[in-house]
């Protein structure tokens, strides 16, 4: 894809607390934009304070994108992540706005701006239902324990109570016999379709940072995390 025929995007990336969200605000309001959530905890519904989603307040009047659309209960695999993302990138950019792309979780980005053709993969509905029963007689961690031993590198990803993306890991790996990363890898990279600025945001001073977490910590707790 041409240069000139690419769509312009901004993505701001970093840490937990670094600030991504009041950098990514104000550029929205700087440059006429809107904001795209890639954070694969915020696009469920009602977990708004532990997952540090931006109130009605904080966001400032910016559109936010991707955010608080699932049930915590339903499965979320990056492949659909991307289609939605770019989706809301395209509609974005079709009203003549600038799509600013937020968000910690590193797989959703990459996979988006790299423009990752992930393989098509069916549901398997009975599976998906004997590991939801299993996880209701043994509990979240025992089927957490059988996608570790199946595949360490993305259980390791994914906390035991996020059983909706427990199970669809394991459903991806008995229907196709792969582990994640192997998908990864096997999945094509088109030309992206987007011309990307990244913005990383840190601190020199990790104490900074440690001091950010440990504040939106304490604000977590007041409000009844």
């Amino acid at each position: 894809m041409d240069a000139e025929a690419k769509i312009p995007l901004v993505v701001v990336a970093g840490p937990t607390a670094s600030g991504k969200t009041e950098a990514a605000i104000r550029i929205c309001q700087w440059f006429d934009g809107e904001v795209v959530s890639a954070d694969s905890m915020q696009i469920y519904k009602y977990l708004s304070v532990g997952t540090a989603k931006p109130d009605e307040a904080e966001k400032e009047g910016i559109p936010h994108h991707m955010m608080d659309f699932l049930e915590p209960s339903q499965p979320f695999s990056v492949a659909e992540y991307v289609q939605k993302a770019k989706e809301s990138i395209a509609d974005i950019h079709s009203r003549g706005k600038l799509p600013v792309v937020v968000g910690g979780t590193g797989l959703y980005i990459d996979s988006l701006v790299s423009n990752i053709q992930f393989s098509e993969s069916d549901n398997d509905p009975e599976l998906r239902e004997q590991l939801q029963h299993y996880a209701a007689e043994k509990g979240n961690e025992a089927l957490w324990q059988l996608l570790n031993e199946k595949d360490p590198e993305a259980a390791a990803n994914i906390h035991p109570n996020n059983v909706g993306r427990v199970i669809r890991a394991i459903e991806m790996i008995e229907m196709t016999g792969k582990t994640k990363t192997q998908q990864l890898e096997e999945s094509r990279r088109e030309p992206s379709p987007y011309d990307v600025l990244y913005l990383a945001i840190n601190y020199r001073d990790r104490q900074t940072l440690y001091d950010r977490i440990n504040l939106r910590v304490h604000i977590m707790l007041e409000h009844g995390l």
